[in-house]
């Protein structure tokens, strides 16, 4: 009788029946949301299944990623509940079908539908750290726009040039977030970098830097109770590490170097976050085109005569 060992076949049958209970749709889709009036926005979400239980968080347009309210597989859909009802309206849920690594969905109030949403995986962008970099090249000119372009409320662009500093002349308003004056960004756009940039925040004052126009280092302050929305977070992903506090009202110095999704931030000297993983763009993007070069992009529709300087980009050579 010819012996055989059944270890393998056993171990190749768990294997293919724990692949084929995986749900189509975990894991991060990068999400572009299609009003019945205005322009497409980005979203984004991952989903998690744990013992056959599908979880998740969203990004919503603006803002920290909130947690699904519930998600559910359900005859070929995957049916996600961002709020549930309440007295003041009904529950918003997105409606997914899912075609390979494409999801196409709409999003609902009740049974009222609302805007179409297209969405595709998110790329891995799980790249080496290159080995030398260019000299450090400046990208404001300290004398002019050049090279920028208002976005957003471009009518009450608040940006200009001044004594070497890229300033956004929006000030403070006490309980209020501000006039609805314009963002900056960039036309020139990048990959991997290493980015240099100074900047000097009042108190109270609310600015970031998105890097490829897609992830925001925060800047300033959003009032000091959420750690992961002050100076130097990651938003809504990662607090600053080094415990150096805010420093509004003094200039402070940032050194990123963003390689894929990976960043690395030095502030004055200290280590802030260390190679951290960010995990897909944060509220405010421009696109969620992950896998492309972007602008780098400052926030000025909050508050602060926030003023820059100083900023230089090394690429890869």
């Amino acid at each position: 009788m010819k012996k055989f060992c059944v270890l393998p076949i056993l171990l190749t049958a768990l294997a293919v029946s724990a692949s084929a209970q995986k749900s189509p749709y975990a894991g991060r889709w990068d999400l572009t949301v299609t009003p019945q009036t205005g322009n497409p926005f980005p979203q984004w979400m991952e989903i998690t299944e744990k013992d056959g239980k599908l979880e998740g968080r969203f990004q919503p347009r603006g803002g920290a990623w909130r947690p699904l309210a519930a998600a559910k597989a359900d005859s070929g859909h995957l049916i996600l509940t961002l709020a549930e009802a309440t007295p003041r309206g009904p529950a918003t849920t997105w409606d997914f079908t899912a075609a390979g690594d494409k999801l196409t969905g709409v999003e609902k109030r009740g049974e009222t539908a609302g805007p179409q949403i297209a969405g595709v995986r998110a790329p891995e962008l799980k790249r080496p750290m290159p080995i030398a970099w260019t000299t450090p090249a400046a990208i404001f000119n300290g004398k002019d726009l050049t090279g920028w372009e208002p976005i957003g409320n471009v009518q009450n662009s608040k940006w200009v040039a001044r004594a070497g500093e890229l300033v956004n002349d929006n000030p403070v308003v006490e309980g209020q977030r501000g006039p609805g004056a314009a963002n900056i960004k960039t036309t020139q756009k990048w990959q991997d970098f290493k980015l240099h940039i100074e900047v000097n925040c009042p108190e109270h004052g609310n600015s970031g830097v998105y890097l490829r126009g897609r992830y925001e280092i925060q800047i300033g302050t959003e009032g000091g109770t959420q750690p992961t929305h002050e100076m130097g977070a990651v938003y809504s992903h990662y607090a600053a590490a080094g415990n150096i506090g805010n420093k509004l009202g003094e200039w402070t110095s940032f050194d990123i170097t963003f390689v894929g999704r990976y960043a690395t931030v030095i502030r004055d000297g200290v280590k802030i976050h260390d190679n951290v993983e960010i995990p897909g763009p944060t509220g405010g993007a421009l696109d969620s085109n992950e896998s492309e070069p972007g602008p780098f992009f400052l926030q000025g529709d909050h508050q602060g005569v926030i003023r820059y300087r100083n900023i230089t980009i090394s690429v890869p050579k």
